[in-house]
This record gives structure tokens, sequence and C-alpha cells, in this order.
């Protein structure tokens, strides 16, 4: 079930990770179930745009084979937000792999999320 980054953003991060790595709903319509269309999600001083992260679904998903998330952190204070979590994922062929993230955000009006910055730090 979705939940939008406004009303659980702990939940946002469980269910956009799932759909996103391992469901089989189109990427573009999970994309925009979760950030609107002019998202800008920066990481790691990288930029993306809506139409890279929906590429970046695609190898995505033949790889992973299981994805969790574990929020140490989450708030939501008006139109921001700040989390710190980790995401592991079992990927074929190298294992497991565990990202440790602290993301930043601006919401839209909607409640999706318009602007992502975050910095990551792969563990293993």
């Amino acid at each position: 079930m979705s939940k939008l980054p406004k009303d659980d953003l702990a939940g946002y991060f469980h269910s956009y990770a799932v759909e996103m790595g391992l469901g089989t709903d189109d990427p573009a319509e999970v994309l925009d179930r979760y950030h609107t269309r002019d998202l800008l999600y920066v990481s790691d001083g990288v930029e993306m745009d809506r139409e890279r992260l929906v590429a970046h679904a695609s190898p995505a998903r033949r790889n992973a084979l299981a994805v969790q998330v574990d929020v140490h952190d989450a708030l939501v204070a008006g139109d921001r937000v700040a989390a710190r979590y980790t995401l592991t994922a079992e990927v074929r062929k190298r294992g497991e792999l565990v990202i440790n993230v602290h993301m930043f955000g601006q919401l839209s009006v909607d409640g999706r999320l318009q602007r992502i910055d975050q910095l990551t730090h792969t563990v293993g």
C-alpha cells in the first residue's frame, strides 16, 4: 500500500523501495505515486531527474532479489522532511548490499516529494 511521504515518511521508504525495486507496476507510475513530475533528486552530488530515475529501475529490478529498509529517524516539519535510514538489498552476483542514507527533502502541496538531497555511505 502506498504511503505518501507527508503522512508516513518511514512508510514511504518501505513502500517505495519495494515497489520500485521488486514491483511489477510501471516504474514511471511508481515514481509518480510518491514524487512530483518535476522531481529533482540529488544523491552524493549527482542530479537525477524523473527520466533517469525511471531508467535506473529496470536494471535494479533485474538484479534485486530482496529489499529491506530500516528507518532510524524520520521527521516531517511543514514542507520539509529529513531521515536517516539503512537500505539493505540482496543483489544477484554481489550478495548483500548495505547503504546508510541521510536524506533531506521538500514536499509539494499534495504531500509528494518534490526535491531530495541525500548523502549515502555503502557499508557492504
